[in-house]
């Protein structure tokens, strides 16, 4: 039997290794996803599939409808969340192992569909990392954005690596992602315990259905949010599925490096969340986000020209701004909304509304847009409308947010 000092000692070792060991879970977890979706385009034009983008990054949004509530239950329920994410992961990679043939063979039907459920398996990983890194930490205003600029860092190292290596267009890059998705399934398994809150509690229609997260849509402010994050991820869609045809248009040559810059500057913007909360509170924090989508779009519609050049990378600058101060943001406000037992379920139910039918409406309309506006055309100002429509639409939704949501910071903040 260890004695309480030992114990104790043992336990201060693992406080103290704690944020390292979920720094490292958010690094690996978001190399992979930054390994393969950030040219997966540029991958599928060079295999005589560009028409099909707008299809290819909607299989995310409909697994992050599908998948994140019965996770979200099973996690809130049954299983411990680091055992939930090391088997997600190895199923997902046993996935992308017949990923690069269907593109080398054309085979568009069954590209698709090894996607949609590739992600069925990852985008639930979204949320349960989340639920182990809030659930272990104490002071999740603070320590939280720390552990998550590594998520970055992950993507950053992965879009350098992609490019330096010269894989950005080649199938290689799901050979990278399956490779490292092997590795997050052990590393899961040295994660911090995670057990579901609710275990052992007697199962009802109303949990298979997530009626307990739903019924956090009745506390006003949260609906609101609830809403603007799902609408938001509209343009969203747009940025992830077309941003690198569109830089590699204009005639930006390493694609993956370019845009790298955006996950640099979220480093930087995600180390002054805690700094910002006091002063500018979860609104004021929110609004800011959605209001640098418009600029960035805009940017993006300005910056075709050669003149210009500079405000494509001021854009693509913006990403921390527009994704640290909304999602980590909304993030760390849905933990502070929902009540213990259904934390599992009130994350899954954001990763539904944002990456899951946001994305998805954003994947939809934006491959609609650029089949009729930019496919065929041969001079890069056909892009100028098209990044226009979710530059306004990002500032309509801002001015909605900013009028409906009322939100009282608690006290200790």
């Amino acid at each position: 039997m260890m004695s309480t000092l030992e114990s104790s000692e043992v336990s201060q070792v693992q406080h103290r290794f704690l944020i390292p060991r979920l720094s490292l879970m958010m690094f690996l977890q978001f190399f992979i996803w930054g390994s393969w979706s950030v040219t997966l385009g540029l991958v599928m034009a060079h295999h005589n599939m560009s028409l099909l983008i707008g299809d290819a990054f909607s299989a995310g949004p409909i697994a992050s409808i599908l998948s994140p509530f019965v996770l979200g239950m099973l996690v809130d329920r049954f299983f411990a969340s680091q055992k939930v994410m090391a088997v997600m992961n190895l199923a997902g990679a046993a996935i992308l192992w017949f990923v690069p043939q269907a593109l080398i063979d054309g085979n568009g039907t069954l590209l698709i569909a090894l996607l949609f459920g590739y992600t069925l398996c990852f985008m639930p990983t979204l949320a349960l990392g989340n639920n182990i890194a809030f659930h272990s930490l104490k002071n999740v205003d603070k320590s939280f954005p720390v552990v998550r600029v590594f998520g970055t860092i992950g993507w950053i190292v992965a879009g350098i690596f992609i490019g330096v290596t010269g894989v950005s267009a080649s199938v290689n890059i799901f050979w990278v992602a399956g490779i490292c998705s092997v590795l997050l399934a052990v590393y899961s398994l040295t994660l911090p315990h995670t057990p579901a809150p609710a275990k052992g509690q007697p199962l009802a229609l109303r949990d298979l259905f997530c009626a307990d997260a739903f019924a956090l849509l009745k506390i006003r402010h949260f609906f609101v949010f609830s809403l603007c994050a799902m609408l938001i991820s509209v343009p969203l869609g747009t940025y992830y599925a077309y941003t690198a045809s569109y830089l590699a248009d204009v005639g930006i040559s390493d694609v993956s490096t370019a845009m790298s810059f955006g996950q640099m500057s979220e480093i930087f913007f995600m180390l002054v969340i805690p700094l910002l909360f006091r002063r500018l509170g979860v609104k004021y924090m929110l609004l800011i986000g959605m209001l640098a989508w418009f600029v960035r779009y805009a940017f993006f519609a300005l910056g075709v020209s050669e003149e210009g050049r500079f405000l494509l990378y001021l854009g693509i600058l913006l990403h921390g701004v527009c994704y640290d101060f909304f999602f980590v943001v909304g993030f760390i406000y849905t933990d502070r909304v929902a009540g213990a037992k259904v934390k599992g379920q009130a994350q899954s139910m954001i990763v539904m509304f944002t990456y899951g039918i946001g994305m998805l409406l954003g994947s939809q309309i934006s491959g609609a847009l650029y089949n009729r506006l930019v496919a065929g055309q041969t001079v890069p100002q056909a892009w100028v409308i098209f990044w226009w429509i979710p530059a306004v639409s990002a500032a309509v939704i801002a001015v909605i947010f900013f009028f409906y949501f009322k939100y009282k910071e608690p006290e200790h903040v």
